[in-house]
């Protein structure tokens, strides 16, 4: 409870969405120390404790509560991309939180969002430039696929949505062929597989068996098997468009 209330008063206090994250992680640390002084052992001094608190609430990778209020901030931002609120788009966004983190966390983080966050200005180069620091790139491929699947959780991706998307992608230093590739797994065209495989169709056969080689060692599922069950099954479905597009190929050159 303490902090969620430390996240309004960091927002109030820092004047901006890291005012409240940092509100966020100090509540946060008190809520542990309440929590290991209530049931601490007999050894161990209550400094020590204080001192493994702290570090824990302060390493270097980011917390689940950061990584999920930062998530859902770049969420909302592709929501409200094209002007106007879908609720199709917020429902698909809150079942892959329920996936990811259990009906009983996601609810936790909406509300924080909610009451914090929601009607404030967010900055997307703030909180790409946050996470760039603290995750591997295929964890932030795998972001900018999630953040697709909600620009078509509605059944179409418009072009102010495909903009915030590259920018995003942008921020997140995501190189132009992945991002084309994610975004042609999404936005289909006639030569989509090519896009998706990150070839020319003037590629020879070679290239191509090359070339898909390469993108299902990039996109296998292994490389996110220690993040949450949502992720890996966004690498599976990753993994599977670069299977269909190959594929494809293969049928319409008869290879």
């Amino acid at each position: 409870m303490i902090k969620y209330i430390g996240a309004v008063v960091g927002w109030f206090l820092g004047r901006g969405f890291f005012g409240a994250l940092i509100g966020y992680i100090i509540g946060n640390v008190i809520d542990m120390m309440m929590s290991t002084n209530k049931g601490a052992s007999k050894g161990g001094s209550r400094g020590q404790r204080f001192k493994d608190v702290f570090e824990q609430a302060t390493q270097q990778n980011v917390s689940p509560g950061d990584f999920e209020l930062n998530l859902l901030s770049l969420a909302s931002i592709v929501i409200k991309a094209d002007g106007k609120i879908s609720q199709t788009e917020l429902d698909y966004a809150r079942a892959y939180f329920v996936r990811a983190y259990g009906k009983e966390r996601a609810n936790a983080t909406f509300r924080t969002f909610n009451d914090v966050i929601k009607n404030r200005e967010i900055s997307a180069s703030k909180i790409c430039t946050y996470l760039n620091a603290r995750t591997r790139y295929e964890v932030r491929l795998q972001i900018l696929h999630f953040l697709f699947g909600i620009a078509g959780a509605d059944g179409q991706i418009s072009q102010p949505e495909v903009n915030v998307l590259g920018t995003i992608a942008g921020y997140f230093r995501i190189n132009h062929q992945d991002f084309e590739s994610i975004k042609n797994m999404f936005v289909k065209k006639a030569d989509s597989a090519y896009k998706i495989l990150e070839i020319d169709k003037s590629a020879t056969n070679d290239e191509v068996k090359k070339a898909f080689r390469t993108m299902a060692k990039k996109y296998h599922p292994d490389k996110l098997m220690d993040m949450d069950e949502a992720y890996r099954k966004g690498a599976e479905e990753k993994f599977r468009n670069v299977q269909e597009a190959y594929e494809q190929i293969q049928k319409e050159r008869g290879i």
